[in-house]
């Protein structure tokens, strides 16, 4: 495994002078003669290896007083894969600062959603990382504040605070720190596009990153609710009078094949929550200060991604939540490498290399759409999410789009009367388990959730078998190895292999694949004609 990499000064200086892309957010080369750092596929000429010196994260190398290369822009690379294949502490804290906790809840809300003090939570960053969570959290809010300046005409000031800074000149201070040029100077580098060019780009479905939007109306701050259980910074003003459209482009690990991935989002699509339109993947997003409407199409190096915000600090968050919902930080030849050392599965993953697994932008809305599909079909279920929807959800307008509603909180599922869900009644006191437990707090599912721990406290819920356990944290949790031996597709495609069909047979064929056998599970769903596994026209 890559874990570490950083360490084994050899392997980094061949990634280096080979300019591997593959290696790109694993690790980052600081050279000691330029005080720059780079991403390993840097194109300018490799510096000597003894003026390499290597770290595990952007932060660190601003910690040790580098800036950021202007050529390869380190700071937009994809993330380490190994955040996602990881349930330990650093992993799972690593998740929760690219969701934005730090700065909505500062380092004690981070430290006490993992269940540690924030000694032991700074402690083991450091160790590993060389920064601690308010290092981490700023090289985010570095990355956000420059995607701001480069892609909008918003103020310097609306930036600042859209980022997450608690001041202006901190926000100045940080811009010139990590990038050598200040805010003014990196939008001024901006390539300048006549108005009748920015007009037709505008009219396509996802521009090209980093297109500039037309400047907002002019606008005076007013207070704003924060986020429940956070507190407002102090003199901060409302970021956006009205919602404003980004268009960005989502870098990944090639390769990337979008059929199983986008087919299954649309195929499992609620209506109202969810649409296939125009070749774009869209749906509504519930984020910490409002809400938000996404569109993501795959492109052969990226995914374009067209977002809009109610609130511009929203953008860290959902940015986050997108690249965790299609699995864009993976490491596809290192999943495909193991897959391959099967001699039945090879076939499959030479067929179509790159299969990644769909995954959400909220997990407990997962969860009850989970126990909706129990023993139906994809259609019963989509039916059975829009009525709630329909009933509980909150209302959204989506001019461009047949976008009604965000997912209903568990909250107001809670409130829902079980007489009135046309389900069998076990499957209500599945429902209203799950969703009473959700509400209350006593069952927490994100991205700090514990595997395994998660996994046993699910299992303890009425009418919770392993196949909706183990869907949850495939999908949900992101449990990479999460495995459905039982599930119908699966068992079939294996028969149709000559695997052992038997779950347990099944499951001990598949210990080979660990730790990757969430993708397997993709593999072997791929087989079917179901239209999940097709990208939609």
């Amino acid at each position: 495994m890559l874990n570490g990499m950083y360490t084994d000064r050899e392997r980094c200086v061949r990634a280096v002078q080979s300019k591997d892309a593959r290696f790109d957010g694993w690790f980052f080369t600081a050279v000691l003669t330029t005080g720059i750092y780079c991403r390993p596929s840097c194109p300018v000429v490799a510096p000597k290896p003894e003026n390499m010196v290597f770290h595990a994260s952007a932060a660190a190398c601003q910690q040790a007083g580098f800036r950021a290369c202007k050529r390869c822009r380190p700071d937009t690379s994809p993330g380490s894969p190994e955040w996602n294949r990881r349930a330990d502490l650093v992993a799972r804290a690593m998740r929760l600062i690219a969701d934005g906790v730090v700065d909505r809840e500062g380092v004690p809300g981070l430290a006490g959603r993992l269940g540690y003090s924030t000694r032991q939570v700074e402690r083991q960053l450091l160790a590993e990382l060389g920064a601690g969570p308010l290092a981490l959290a700023r090289a985010q809010r570095a990355q956000t504040a420059r995607l701001l300046v480069e892609s909008t005409q918003l103020s310097m000031a609306d930036v600042a605070f859209a980022a997450g800074f608690a001041s202006v000149r901190t926000f100045n201070d940080t811009v010139r720190e990590v990038f050598a040029l200040s805010p003014t100077e990196l939008r001024a580098r901006v390539p300048k596009r006549n108005d009748t060019t920015a007009a037709a780009l505008r009219t396509l479905p996802v521009p090209p990153h980093a297109l500039p939007l037309p400047a907002l109306p002019p606008h005076t701050p007013t207070p704003r609710t924060p986020p429940p259980g956070t507190t407002e910074t102090p003199g901060a003003p409302l970021v956006t009078p009205a919602p404003v459209t980004l268009h960005l482009r989502l870098p990944f690990r090639a390769p990337l094949n979008p059929d199983n991935l986008f087919g299954h989002l649309a195929a499992t699509a609620v209506p109202g929550v969810e649409e296939w339109r125009d070749g774009a993947y869209r749906r509504t997003l519930r984020l910490p200060y409002g809400h938000g409407i996404v569109g993501l199409a795959p492109r052969p190096d990226h995914i374009a991604c067209r977002l809009t915000l109610s609130d511009l600090r929203d953008l860290t968050v959902a940015i986050s939540r997108c690249r965790r919902m299609l699995d864009l930080d993976a490491d596809p030849v290192a999943v495909d490498g193991q897959l391959r050392t099967d001699p039945l599965l090879a076939p499959l993953v030479d067929k179509a290399p790159g299969r990644r697994v769909p995954r959400t932008v909220d997990e407990a809305e997962f969860a009850v759409r989970a126990v909706l599909g129990q023993q139906v079909s994809t259609a019963a279920a989509r039916t059975h999410a829009a009525r709630l929807v329909t009933a509980h959800g909150d209302p959204v307008d989506d001019p461009e789009g047949g976008l009604t509603h965000l997912f209903p909180t568990p909250e107001a599922l809670a409130g829902v009367d079980p007489g009135s869900l046309a389900m069998p009644g076990s499957r209500r006191t599945t429902f209203t388990s799950l969703v009473g437990q959700l509400a209350d707090g006593r069952l927490r599912l994100g991205v700090e959730c514990d595997w395994e721990e998660t996994r046993a406290r699910l299992l303890e819920l009425p009418g919770f078998g392993p196949w909706t356990v183990d869907v949850i944290a495939m999908r949900a949790l992101g449990d990479p190895d999460a495995f459905l031996p039982t599930d119908l597709g699966v068992r079939r495609a294996a028969q149709q292999l000559g695997l052992p069909s038997t779950p347990a047979a099944l499951t001990a064929r598949a210990a080979g694949w660990r730790p990757w056998r969430a993708y397997a599970v993709q593999y072997l769903w791929a087989t079917d004609s179901h239209p999940i596994n097709f990208l939609p026209a």
